[in-house]
Parts: C-alpha cells; sequence; structure tokens
C-alpha cells in the first residue's frame, strides 16, 4: 500500500494537471467560490466582444439544472489579476458567444446571464493582461425587476468627444453637442416634435479638444450658450454669435493639465465666470468683465501640487451663495495630502475658506468626482463621494446636518458593499419617484430611498464606462442618458415630474447658481442650477423633479443668485415651468419700507417720485400687477420714474437699492 497510494496522488495531481486547459477537460462549476490555477491552457478562438483574445486560457463549465439567473464573478477582496471572462453555449467543436466582459470593476470581470435547465454554459478565462490565479464566484442572482429601463436610439454624433447634452439654440430644449476637432463641433438639436437635427459648424482652431472636461454657460448673456474646453494643455473658449449660428474660440495661453471645468458667477455680478481644476498646481479661474475672460489662480484649492479633479459648485449652508466641493484623487504626483477632498465655504465677500475638515468633509477616497443633491428631501445638500479607486476605502454617503457638517451614513447605504469604480458620479431622479438617484460606478444607476440607502439596478446598463451626459432628450419629462452614438431613452413609468427651465434678468442668463424648490404632498425638493457636474461631462441645465404618484404641487419657489425670489403658486405636473427672473409678485424677497422711502403722489397720474432716508440709494424699480405679472422696469434717475404709460390701476412697486436688497411699496395709478 505504500507504494501504490504515491501512484494515485500522482495519477490524481496529473489528471488536475490536465483539467482546465482545454474546453474537452472543463473543470465543472456549481455554486459557490473555487480558486483558479495560473492561466495556462488552451486560448479561445475568439474573445467575443472582447476584440482579441490572449495567448492562454482557462477552462470552466456550467450545467444548469433549473432556469435561474447566474452571475459569474472575480471582484473577491485582494486580487490581483487582471481578468477577462468569455461565456460560450454549443459545444466544444461549435462554441457560440454567449456574453463577455473585462474590467466591471477594476480589474475584475463579472457576467450575469440567464441559464436554462439542461444546458451547458463553458465559462473561459484568456491571459491577454494577467496568467495570474484568482478566485471565481459563482452564485444565483435574484432579480428583481427593473425599476427603470432604457432603450437605445442612434443619434449622428460623429465626434470623439460625444460628452455633452445642453439647449445650445435657446429654445430649452436639451440638444447633443460632439466635438469633432479642434476646428469643428457637430449639434444635434432636438426638435419639439421628437427627434434631432444635425448641424456642423466650423470654428477657428482652439488648438485643443475637451479631451478631459467640457462645461456650457451663456457667459455674454446673449441667450446662446458657450463652451469651454478642458484639456491636457489648458482650455480655450468656444462663444456663439448673437443667433447662435456661429462662433469663435478664445484660446488661452496658460499651459497646465485640465480637470473638471465649470461655468458659475464667481463674484456674483450677473456674468459667468469659469473655474478649473488644475492637476498640477492651485486652480485657476477666469473672472468674466463683460469682455475677456482674465485669468487668475489662488484661494480655490491652493494645494501646492494640485491633485484636483472633479469640482462642484453647491450652495450646502444655504445662505444664498454657491460653495465648491473639490474631489480629489493625488492625480499629478501631488504627493502625502493631494488626495484630501475640499470643502470652500463661500464667505459673501469675494473670498472662500476651506472647512472641509470641521464639516468632515476632508474625505481621503480616491475620487474623481462626487454627486452632490438632497438626497433625503430635508432642504439640505447632502453627497455620494464616488471612487475610482480602492486604495483609500469604498465611496462615502455624507449627510448635511444643517449646522455646517456632515455625518457618515455609509455603512448600510449600500455603497458600504461595492467596491465598483467610475469617474463619473451624478445625482438625479432618473424614475421620478421623488428620491435623487446615483448614476456612477458599475455601468448602473443606484436607486435612492430617501433615507440614504440606494439599491442598485438590477441589470447593469450598457453604457459608456465615462462619457455619459444626462438630460432629456425626447422632452418627455424623463431624464435620458447620452451613450456615443446612440441616446439611452429612459422608458419612464407612471410616475409624474416638473421641468423648471430658468432665464436670468439681474442674474446671469442661465440662472446657474440659482436654487430651485418645489413643495407639496413629498414635503420639499431642491435643486441647485449647475454647469459641470461629475468629471468630464456637461449635463443639462434644465431643473428636474419627480414626484411620484402626488398630482399637485402647491408651490415653487426660485431663488436667484441676484436675491429674488420667485414664488409660483399651484403648479401643474408633468409640465415644463419656465421661469423669467423677477417675473412673479409675491416672490420677492423684501423688506418693509416705512423707514426707508416713500413716494410721492400716491395715486400718482405719471410720475412716482422718492423720498429717501438711512442712506438708502434706489437704483432699479419694476412695477408688478397684482396678477404677479412685470409690467415696467427702469432705473431710478433724479429720484424718479415714469409710470405714464401704465393702465390706470394697483400696482405694486419693487425697488432694489444699491446694496442688492429690495423693498417693496403699494401705488396707484389713476
Amino acid at each position: 500500500m505504500k507504494k501504490i497510494l504515491p501512484f494515485f496522488v500522482l495519477l490524481l495531481n496529473s489528471t488536475w494537471a490536465i483539467a482546465q486547459l482545454t474546453c474537452a477537460t472543463a473543470v465543472p462549476l456549481s455554486l459557490g467560490t473555487v480558486t483558479a490555477p495560473a492561466v495556462t491552457g488552451d486560448a479561445p478562438a475568439t474573445a467575443c466582444s472582447l476584440g482579441l483574445s490572449g495567448s492562454k486560457g482557462l477552462w470552466y463549465k456550467y450545467t444548469a439544472t433549473q432556469n435561474t439567473t447566474i452571475r459569474v464573478a472575480t471582484s473577491a477582496a485582494g486580487q490581483n489579476a487582471d481578468t477577462r471572462l468569455i461565456v460560450f453555449t454549443g459545444s466544444c467543436t461549435a462554441l457560440n458567444c454567449l456574453t463577455a466582459n473585462d474590467d466591471f470593476a477594476g480589474n475584475f470581470s463579472q457576467v450575469t446571464f440567464n441559464a436554462v435547465a439542461g444546458t451547458t454554459y463553458y465559462i473561459v478565462f484568456d491571459n491577454k493582461y494577467s496568467s495570474l490565479g484568482f478566485n471565481i464566484t459563482l452564485s444565483e442572482v435574484v432579480v428583481v425587476p427593473d425599476r427603470l429601463s432604457f432603450t437605445p436610439q442612434p443619434i449622428t454624433a460623429t465626434g470623439s468627444f460625444n460628452n455633452c447634452v445642453v439647449d445650445m439654440n435657446g429654445d430649452y430644449l436639451d440638444d447633443v453637442v460632439s466635438v469633432i476637432s479642434p476646428t469643428q463641433i457637430m449639434i444635434s438639436y432636438q426638435q419639439a416634435g421628437g427627434g434631432f437635427t444635425s448641424t456642423t459648424y466650423t470654428v477657428p482652431t482652439t488648438s485643443i479638444t475637451p479631451s478631459w472636461s467640457i462645461a456650457a454657460g451663456d457667459y455674454d448673456n446673449n441667450g446662446y450658450n458657450d463652451l469651454v474646453y478642458g484639456s491636457g494643455s489648458g482650455i480655450a473658449f468656444l462663444k456663439a454669435n448673437s443667433d447662435g449660428t456661429a462662433y469663435t474660440s478664445d484660446r488661452k495661453p496658460q499651459s497646465f493639465l485640465v480637470q473638471r471645468t465649470n461655468f458659475i458667477d464667481i463674484n456674483n455680478d450677473g456674468k459667468l465666470d469659469a473655474f478649473i481644476c488644475d492637476d498640477n498646481a492651485p486652480n485657476r479661474y477666469y473672472l468674466n468683465d463683460g469682455t475677456n475672460m482674465n485669468h487668475h489662480q489662488g484661494g480655490l484649492g491652493d494645494f501646492p501640487s494640485g491633485g484636483n479633479y472633479g469640482s462642484i459648485w453647491i450652495d450646502y449652508d444655504n445662505d444664498g451663495d454657491m460653495d465648491l466641493y473639490i474631489a480629489k484623487c493625488s492625480g499629478g504626483g501631488s504627493g502625502p495630502g493631494g488626495n484630501i477632498d475640499e470643502l470652500h465655504r463661500n464667505n459673501g465677500n469675494g473670498t472662500f475658506t476651506n472647512v472641509a475638515l470641521t464639516a468632515n468633509m476632508a474625505n481621503p477616497t480616491q475620487t474623481w468626482s462626487s454627486a452632490w443633491g438632497d438626497f433625503n428631501n430635508d432642504g439640505w445638500m447632502d453627497a455620494v463621494v464616488g471612487i475610482n479607486s480602492t486604495t483609500n476605502g469604498l465611496s462615502k454617503v455624507m449627510k448635511n446636518n444643517g449646522d455646517g457638517t456632515f455625518t457618515d451614513k455609509s455603512v448600510g447605504s449600500g455603497y458600504d458593499t461595492t467596491n465598483a469604480l467610475s469617474r463619473e458620479y451624478v445625482a438625479y431622479d432618473f424614475d421620478n419617484d421623488g428620491f435623487l438617484d446615483v448614476l456612477g460606478a458599475g455601468n448602473t444607476i443606484m436607486f435612492g430611498n430617501g433615507d440614504f440607502t440606494f439599491v442598485p439596478n438590477s441589470n447593469p446598463y450598457n453604457i459608456d464606462y465615462y462619457d455619459r451626459p444626462v438630460g432629456d432628450l425626447n422632452n418627455d419629462g424623463f431624464l435620458d442618458i447620452q451613450n456615443g452614438n446612440n441616446v439611452m431613452i429612459n422608458s419612464g413609468n407612471t410616475n409624474k415630474w416638473l421641468k423648471v427651465t430658468l432665464k436670468g434678468i439681474q442674474s446671469n442668463r442661465n440662472g446657474i447658481g440659482a436654487r430651485v424648490e418645489i413643495y407639496g404632498a413629498w414635503g420639499k425638493q431642491i435643486r441647485d442650477i449647475q454647469s459641470g457636474t461629475g468629471f468630464g461631462n456637461m449635463n443639462t441645465l434644465n431643473a428636474h423633479f419627480g414626484i411620484g404618484q402626488a398630482t399637485a404641487i402647491t408651490k415653487v419657489v426660485v431663488k436667484w443668485p441676484s436675491g429674488i425670489v420667485d414664488v409660483i403658486n399651484n403648479v401643474t405636473a408633468n409640465t415644463t415651468l419656465n421661469v423669467v427672473e423677477g417675473s412673479f409678485l409675491n416672490t420677492k424677497d423684501v423688506q418693509a419700507t416705512q423707514e426707508t422711502f416713500t413716494v410721492y403722489p400716491n395715486p400718482t397720474q405719471d410720475i412716482i417720485n422718492f423720498k429717501t432716508t438711512n442712506d438708502f440709494i434706489p437704483v432699479v424699480a419694476k412695477v408688478y400687477e397684482m396678477s404677479g405679472r412685470m409690467v415696467l422696469q427702469a432705473k431710478i434717475e433724479r429720484s424718479s420714474i415714469s409710470v405714464k404709460e401704465l393702465n390706470s390701476g394697483n400696482y405694486v412697486l419693487v425697488v432694489t437699492d444699491k446694496n442688492g436688497k429690495n423693498y417693496s411699496q403699494k401705488i396707484t395709478k389713476k
């Protein structure tokens, strides 16, 4: 027996040595986790959708005993192997591609497929990127019906950079912008009746393309959106002419590695400026003087060697001005500390203070962007800080406490159990249930439940890992996702919605930096109007709200950067609400007037005169009908305005002083 036992051990070992190496010797798998050896067998003849196969392969098979959904994954913690996974049906002499995956999350692979009882599935790994051994987990998936589905619709998108969805012709319908080259762009204009009409524009060379990011905004306030390109060697502005039919370029001379770009009115003068993340140095911004965009550096993220990736502007402290959060990634060799996220509080006087540490937002996670929104509908902006590397931990879910601090709600959120990666994280209500969702890692949507817990859609969407801008591309009130040469059209459901579009008058034309609030049975929902969310994409500038099965919207409030507040009562669901700054009465944040100014004569026939006290200097007057419609706007010169052209009746006069404060008084026109 002492001589026979080694013989059987040798025979067993030799059997396992030839197993797994060919289709014919594929090792059966059952539910659970197994450890695979190095990839040394026959390479599959094809890697299906993954392109060329590696030079070696490793073969397994699974025979279904019942109709079920099977998931194969190599994402066990601690693995280093860069795996590629292909699944075939058929026989070893006639294999048919079923599905394949590479880099589902980082270097790992994962596929999910519906298995039919009695069918054998060949599960193959190749060594295209690594021959190291790894763990394989085979599991049954309990499929929850999709909360949402998307249907691909082809679109003409010729360019290499198809990551901009925004209104480009002033009709508030989201269009698709494709950058073909430094001298050409294509705009696919959404048509009111459905579909797109594409136009290609030749532009003076910008010398660059938006290889890292793109943002849109009307920085000359002419009614047509302009663009800013972020590249590996600086930025360029692309400016629309007075009717949106041609573009000029302004290539800035500063050369640096750009990450996120935003349009934002930094100094709140009614003109959009541009904020630019610098990967290797303190951040840069370009202040708009009405003619030129002038370069500045410092004061908004001063870490000496950069590491600045995903900037996003939000009003986290509800004080009426926009603050800045910077997701950092230790990029550009920024060294120790370069990965610590920054939260810059707007002090309201042109300066900013990094309060990340005291706010509990100095996250060390390796992130390229963060998704901000009010995830529990309490009126305060929260954050999902997403990861693009697991080096310093997983994604964070941070609750705004309303006192300048945040609480980590990651445990039990759903983000604590996934190590999926992405450079793009954005918050939108894709299923219109009234709670914000997050489009991010794993090519899926994490559906928000309104309590800082998130549920992934059961089937990942077939969308690009990086460029996937969001907008309503068929004007049906449900948000769609562009994906290269396809638009992923949201199939929608029975939930209701509201879209709010803005036209600034005293504020910038887009209303970027405005806060939109809606009230109803759900309580309160909020949106901040932002240019440049996620990492590299430009998403719609329209505010979208889902309201579930509610039927009434009792009030919509728009708080403009100028300080003007518009209030619209009893808004109809499933409609688009167009708000022009200062067009709705009852809406002004007004001060008492008795000790500030009086008007005479009142009633009046032609002229309103102002008698002022307490150093009050009136600048602009607006007159509103009692219905709330603005009928007159005039500069106040020599302490008077003419109301001669008004019809007889009662009106409300709203006066703005030199400090931007608003005051009201009732007047009567004879």
